[in-house]
């Protein structure tokens, strides 16, 4: 007989709304719970409570066929673009997979259409026979952003897309993705820890710590009037290159300690043990999401 020792919840509570032909960016250190909320939505994952609203559809409880269809509408791009393609093929097959899985198409017009893919990520035909191995970091992610967009999708989950690529590669990945969206009006949810990268590519930001949104607002508000201590941190730690950037940012707030285990998440506040603001209540009483200003909520007794 099996003993229950406890439940783990990798995100507890959290709520986000994201506007068709938006890049609502999603932000905080690893283990925060960005890549499980990523995984939820698209249904990799099944949640346990709650439910994930996807066109006016609530999908959070369809079996597996019903949700063959919307994953159709909605795909998602993984962090390591080498562990995320099968070795053992070629990228012409690799991006023919979903149309196949899907039965779209012949087999001429599902070469035809690999092709126009490739050509929608500015790579030559000449990549069709090469195998993973073959290729680089960027070009690897770039198959993978053209696997996703095989079955015309209209909202991508970007998983922290560029972490393990080079700076250059990572620039012209984001530069890519962007220009992708406008022409095709693709929705991005974009997971990263890398705040720097975010300031530059999304609508609207939320910031999770420990399974926990504690703060959304619009990009330049939340850059230039961060709300919670954990933000604050986060911000005043992102590097610059000039004394005039340097003045923007918040007074410095290097945080403390590592972030907390699931297994054992603290009462109350999840951030009160590493947060420089604490007082009487926060170690006591979970805090509720408030709209401080028109647009910007943030999880804080602070604002309480």
């Amino acid at each position: 007989m099996k003993r229950h020792i406890g439940d783990v919840k990798a995100v507890d509570d959290v709520s986000l709304l994201i506007v068709e032909g938006e890049t609502y960016g999603l932000v905080g250190e690893s283990g925060s719970g960005k890549t499980t909320i990523g995984k939820t939505i698209v249904r990799i994952y099944s949640p346990t409570a709650g439910k994930i609203v996807f066109d006016g559809q609530d999908i959070s409880q369809l079996k597996e066929k019903e949700l063959k269809a919307f994953r159709r509408q909605m795909q998602m791009v993984f962090q390591d673009p080498t562990s995320s393609l099968n070795p053992r093929k070629r990228v012409k097959d690799i991006i023919k997979e979903p149309l196949i899985s899907y039965k779209i198409g012949t087999r001429s017009e599902r070469n035809m259409r690999v092709r126009e893919l490739l050509d929608l990520v500015r790579l030559s035909p000449d990549f069709l026979y090469r195998y993973p191995f073959m290729l680089s970091g960027g070009e690897k992610q770039r198959i993978g952003i053209a696997r996703a967009m095989a079955l015309n999708p209209k909202f991508l989950v970007l998983d922290e897309p560029t972490s393990a690529l080079d700076v250059s590669v990572q620039a012209k990945i984001i530069s890519f993705m962007s220009r992708l969206q406008k022409e095709l009006n693709l929705t991005y949810l974009f997971i990263t820890h890398d705040l720097s990268l975010m300031r530059n590519i999304a609508t609207r930001v939320g910031v999770m710590y420990l399974g926990n949104m504690v703060e959304v607002a619009p990009t330049r508000e939340l850059y230039e009037n961060p709300l919670h201590p954990y933000t604050k941190a986060l911000i005043s730690a992102i590097p610059v290159i000039s004394e005039e950037e340097e003045a923007l940012k918040p007074q410095k707030l290097p945080l403390e300690g590592e972030i907390p285990s699931p297994v054992n998440v603290p009462s109350g506040c999840t951030f009160h043990p590493r947060c420089r603001e604490i007082f009487e209540k926060c170690p006591l009483v979970k805090p509720e999401m408030i709209e401080a200003t028109k647009g910007h909520f943030v999880w804080c007794h602070l604002f309480s």
